[in-house]
């Protein structure tokens, strides 16, 4: 396949079909390069055309909350009185640095989707 940058939806579809082809390829040979470029290429197609959005961390916190059955009771011990958990799950106080480093290491949240 003769490489280079993906401009369409139809160029993504032929350049992810070629890695299904090439996958397993050795690093180092032919294929195995042309594996790591159209990675790289399909990779920079996808971030400029579906990017991801930012997390909400409200959003991160109520949807482990109801994973894992939790209560706003459940959260006071990382972020603090029953207040100060009211008004950050409706948006009226922002995470503080502290308060995402417990709910990181204490329920563990990924630090990605707590920082806004």
């Amino acid at each position: 396949m003769k490489l280079k940058p993906i401009r369409s939806d139809r160029e993504l579809n032929r350049a992810l079909k070629r890695i299904d082809e090439l996958w397993g390829a050795k690093p180092g040979t032919s294929k195995g390069d042309e594996l790591d470029v159209l990675m790289l290429l399909v990779e920079k197609y996808e971030e400029e055309h579906f990017p991801i959005p930012v997390s909400d961390p409200v959003e991160a916190i109520k949807f482990l909350m109801e994973q894992n059955g939790l209560s706003r009771k459940d959260l006071e011990p990382y972020i603090g009185a029953s207040g100060r958990v009211s008004e950050v799950l409706n948006r009226k106080r922002n995470l503080t640095l502290p308060m995402i480093k417990r709910l990181h290491k204490g329920l563990k949240i990924p630090y990605e989707s707590l920082i806004h």
